[in-house]
């Protein structure tokens, strides 16, 4: 299939990167349209049934891992890539155990993106590119940040919950989370 014939959806509440990234595909060749919030998503994929569905992690506050699995019900043969600003190990982990075929982190260009639907992106996840175990290992702030991330999607995004179970102080924690996660 040519990229004239692909009907993309791009779902991310940032309105300017919203409007670039579509506009950027558009040139490209795909038919492209942009949504900001779940509802809106949900109501372009019943209607479009696109092919490639670009989601944010981050949907105005709400996770947009609530989104993959009513759009993988809506378009079973869609491929699903999350982009997120802030990866961790266990989204990326849990964006594809429900149906996403890539987890990419912000920014990411076009070509990446593209790649990322690549040869064999197809419902099976066969377009998963297997990459290289890292050279280095990750930092001890990385493997922090990591951790809280896996315990804060294990306890559904709860703060206190999370802090309970991580043994913090609720501030402490919220601290941690305010600031970018640390290099690898």
């Amino acid at each position: 299939m040519t990229a004239l014939t692909q009907r993309m959806l791009v779902i991310d509440d940032d309105p300017v990167f919203n409007r670039i990234l579509c506009r950027t595909l558009t040139r490209r060749g795909y038919t492209v349209s942009g949504a900001h919030t779940s509802s809106e998503a949900m109501t372009l994929a019943t209607l479009e049934l696109p092919a490639m569905i670009v989601l944010d992690l981050n949907l105005a506050g709400d996770s947009g891992l609530a989104l993959v699995a009513p759009l993988k019900h809506t378009c079973p043969s869609s491929s699903i890539v999350v982009l997120t600003g802030y990866a961790s190990i266990a989204t990326a982990v849990e964006a594809i155990k429900l149906g996403a075929i890539q987890y990419l982190a912000k920014p990411v260009d076009v070509g990446t993106l593209l790649a990322a639907f690549g040869d064999g992106a197809g419902a099976n996840g066969a377009g998963i590119a297997a990459s290289p175990p890292p050279s280095t290992p990750l930092s001890v702030e990385r493997m922090e940040w990591e951790h809280i991330q896996r315990i804060l999607l294990e306890h559904g995004g709860n703060i206190s919950a999370t802090a309970r179970a991580l043994n913090m102080h609720r501030r402490t924690l919220q601290r941690k989370l305010g600031k970018r996660p640390a290099k690898s």
